[in-house]
């Protein structure tokens, strides 16, 4: 469903994904990103809108995280939804992280996935200052964009590069397709033998 709503709408599909993944599904928002500048090359969507539409989807999302924070403070370890996301370990730890780097916290957590939805709920649990969480918050998303934008766009670049190359290459991909079933074969059972080993053993 997310998939076709990115190919029949993909300016508002991009939105959404961002909105999903920024309240636990399995949307990360570096995939975003990455499709976005896919589809970019593919000349799916126009840079600029898609640029604006991902830059304020990020901006959103993590806002809200941020609001729910401020909104439930402590309490949202043990919200149905969020608690998924925030432990009451992890929000101490993050406090002091707070407590002794302050907004650069933001800035170089966001860019460690599965640690940025935390720190923006953290941000809210302790009633950072709105102004200055989102100023710090659009910097870093600028330098996440760049990156994973450009990650994806250059990527469909190499991809559209290797498929032409392998037009001439199929008994050598047939090959490499054989060798990699019969090392996954032979991995597995190296495995089951061991595991097999230990039980006896134990």
């Amino acid at each position: 469903m997310d998939m076709f709503i990115v190919q029949q709408f993909p300016y508002f599909g991009l939105f959404l994904l961002l909105m999903l993944g920024a309240i636990g599904f399995p949307f990360p928002e570096d995939a975003v990103l990455i499709l976005c500048g896919f589809l970019i090359h593919n000349n799916v969507v126009q840079a600029a809108p898609a640029l604006v539409v991902v830059a304020c989807g990020m901006l959103v999302a993590d806002f809200f995280l941020y609001h729910i924070g401020r909104k439930y403070g402590r309490k949202v370890v043990s919200h149905k939804r969020f608690r998924k996301i925030l432990s009451a370990r992890r929000l101490v730890r993050l406090k002091k992280k707070f407590d002794k780097w302050g907004a650069l916290v933001i800035f170089l957590g966001r860019h460690l996935v599965g640690l940025r939805s935390q720190i923006f709920l953290v941000a809210g649990v302790l009633k950072m200052p709105k102004l200055k969480f989102v100023l710090t918050d659009a910097v870093s998303s600028v330098v996440t964009m760049s990156i994973m934008v450009s990650a994806g766009y250059w990527g469909g670049n190499t991809c559209e590069r290797i498929m032409h190359d392998m037009e001439d290459a199929g008994s050598a991909l047939l090959i490499l397709v054989l060798i990699s079933i019969v090392a996954l074969l032979i991995w597995r059972l190296a495995v089951y033998r061991i595991g097999r080993d230990s039980e006896q053993g134990n």
